[in-house]
């Protein structure tokens, strides 16, 4: 893309846009019409709409990674989550799960 003196390309017209509208509106902005943008398409397309995009987009991942870069990536996650938090948060959220699991069999047991 070349450029003639005193004009620029669409891309960097584009970037100046986006940096002056960041500047002057922040990023509650961006959220704002993100959450907005994201609802209005819920309603026109269904929640099918994002099953779909989701699929498609792992997948794709899939495609480009392999078969085994979830694993590896949960396994980072897992470990920046243990070293960040320690052995007990793991405990706690596991005795947290096992409770919830125990109070919903109980209430079925009760509900028959």
């Amino acid at each position: 893309m070349s450029r003639t003196k005193g004009a620029m390309t669409v891309a960097e017209a584009g970037r100046r846009g986006g940096a002056t509208t960041a500047e002057r509106h922040g990023r509650e902005f961006y959220e704002e019409i993100g959450r907005k943008g994201g609802k209005t398409t819920a309603q026109r397309r269904g929640s099918e709409f994002f099953e779909e995009i989701g699929r498609k987009g792992g997948e794709k991942v899939k495609e480009l990674y392999g078969p085994h870069f979830y694993g590896r990536i949960g396994k980072i996650g897992g470990d920046a989550l243990s070293m960040k938090y320690g052995h007990e948060h793991f405990e706690e959220i596991g005795k947290r799960g096992g409770q919830k699991v125990a109070d919903l069999v109980a209430k079925g047991r009760q509900a028959s």
